[in-house]
């Protein structure tokens, strides 16, 4: 029997907004549609996933963004007119822990149709969930009537984040926890003479709309409190440095990015080696086979490449660790012409580098 190794846990449920209750088909029905998270305020928060014509990603209402993890994610207004703010609320899975230090982290992107972009996320904790019958900013007036603490607040400033209506950028901060903190709530906190902003001269909407994904609260320390599992398989297997491992199980079926388990056995080895080899950060690539058209192709490949990659981090390697690309149909491994070729195509390639390379 060998063993791996589990690191700082993620305390946020569902946090790439990949599970839902209903396929989503309109605006602003995110507390309808989607598990673990709901809308503190009557501001309507939008929900997005690949399954939907009207709600869908990459395209939708507001530009075209892929999403990073999987195919869900959800957009909100984080500053327009008339003071007009969206928020997002999820509780945590556990209470957090008086003068313990967590990091919070999630991925931005702005909206391509945005005539703004703000400069700062605001975060606040809650002891107890937030509903507010407003569609206006949260003030301090609304919190003071709030029950229980809501004192632990902080403001994410970043200077890439806000104009970057592209590439998903990473945000994060670290604060020390109050021991009251039950509830997260994510969005703008200050009205709009407060607000600091961009204007981008897109002359589309008079607001500025982000896409949010992959929410991760772990609590810093926990990298040295080693919680071992145990698993079958070998734990002294190594691998190749600075050269392309195939991945022997994770293979994925006919336009698919679904992990099975087979596949997860053989990550969980690659997670013990990460864990055992912390100088080590790993480079991920997917492929497909040769149907259909390149460009979803392209797409499919990143998404699988994106699955084994969320897999790793929140079973709790640092997102500094791991790196991802898609290539399409660009790289057979072999034959285009058999159902067995093409199997053996739908595959995820990884690198293991040294980190200061």
């Amino acid at each position: 029997m060998g063993t791996h190794f589990v690191l700082g846990q993620n305390l946020v449920k569902n946090p790439s907004f990949e599970q839902f209750l209903n396929c989503p088909k309109k605006l602003g029905n995110l507390n309808e549609d989607l598990t673990d998270w709901d809308i503190p305020t009557l501001g309507s928060t939008d929900y997005f996933n690949g399954c939907s014509q009207a709600m869908g990603t990459p395209k939708n209402f507001n530009g075209e963004q892929p999403a990073e993890f999987g195919v869900g994610y959800v957009g909100l207004y984080l500053f327009a007119p008339d003071d007009y703010r969206e928020y997002l609320q999820t509780r945590l899975t556990e209470n957090l822990q008086k003068n313990q230090k967590y990091r919070l982290s999630f991925y931005v992107s702005l909206a391509e149709r945005s005539d703004f972009a703000v400069k700062e996320f605001g975060i606040l904790f809650s002891e107890n969930p937030i509903q507010i019958d407003t569609r206006k900013v949260l003030s301090r007036m609304h919190l003071s009537k709030v029950t229980g603490d809501v004192s632990n607040t902080l403001e994410i400033r970043y200077s890439d984040f806000y104009s970057d209506n592209e590439s998903w950028v990473k945000v994060e901060s670290e604060f020390v926890a109050n021991g009251t903190e039950n509830y997260l709530v994510i969005g703008n906190f200050k009205d709009n003479k407060r607000t600091q902003t961009y204007k981008t001269q897109r002359r589309a909407t008079e607001g500025s709309y982000y896409y949010l994904d992959m929410v991760s609260l772990v609590a810093i320390g926990d990298e040295s409190k080693i919680e071992q599992l145990t698993v079958e398989g070998n734990s002294n297997t190594s691998y190749a440095i600075n050269e392309v491992n195939t991945f022997k199980s994770v293979l994925f079926d006919f336009d698919s990015f679904d992990i099975s388990p087979n596949a997860k056995f053989e990550l969980r080895k690659i997670i013990t080696y990460l864990n055992t080899n912390s100088n080590l950060t790993i480079s991920i690539s997917g492929h497909t086979d040769r149907i259909g058209e390149e460009s979803y192709n392209l797409l499919l490949s990143k998404r699988r490449a994106g699955a084994v990659a969320k897999f790793l981090l929140e079973s709790g390697i640092h997102t500094s660790r791991i790196s991802y690309e898609g290539y399409g149909s660009s790289r057979p491994l072999t034959t285009n012409q058999s159902n067995k070729g093409r199997q053996e195509n739908r595959r995820v390639e990884f690198v293991f580098m040294n980190k200061d390379q």
